[in-house]
């Protein structure tokens, strides 16, 4: 919801083309229209990428039933890869393009122009990447604290005879 209230907001308060500083060069305001899809690759398949988005958020739904509360991590994630997808898809129905307005970089190197949507999607590969990483070591941890824990036989002592 607040991914559409602002691309509303930023869509009647600035005009397409129209670069307007935030934090100086760092952060600017620039709408744009993108009817592709990440990157603005494959421009004009908005249609193609919104019914890529029903697939992509019934594997999500899915997912969470089979996987989800296991960890509140993977429904974290799970929930920003949804809303994020959803965010998009309402511009790809609605609209025929997703508005895009976020520039971020230093002089000429700029990132691609996003919007809080694609935050929410961005963070969702770094939660999972986290997760891959992070993940086997916290395992491994515990693995090794319950492998220095005396078991309860252990704690009893020798049997006496």
């Amino acid at each position: 919801m607040s991914d559409q209230l602002l691309k509303q907001w930023i869509v009647e308060n600035y005009e397409p083309g129209t670069i307007t500083p935030v934090l100086g060069d760092w952060l600017r305001i620039d709408l744009i229209h993108n009817a592709g899809g990440l990157f603005g690759l494959l421009q004009g398949t908005a249609a193609v990428f919104a019914v890529v988005t029903l697939v992509v958020v019934g594997l999500i739904a899915s997912m969470e039933l089979r996987w989800g509360w296991r960890s509140w991590v993977t429904t974290l994630a799970l929930g920003l890869l949804l809303g994020g997808a959803i965010g998009n898809f309402i511009d790809r129905i609605r609209l025929g393009y997703v508005v895009d307005f976020a520039d971020i970089g230093i002089g000429t190197w700029r990132w691609y122009i996003f919007n809080v949507a694609d935050m929410a999607v961005s963070c969702f590969f770094l939660v999972l990447l986290a997760l891959w990483i992070i993940g086997p070591m916290l395992q491994s941890r515990g693995r090794g604290a319950q492998e220095a824990a005396p078991s309860s036989k252990d704690a009893e002592g020798p049997v006496a005879g």
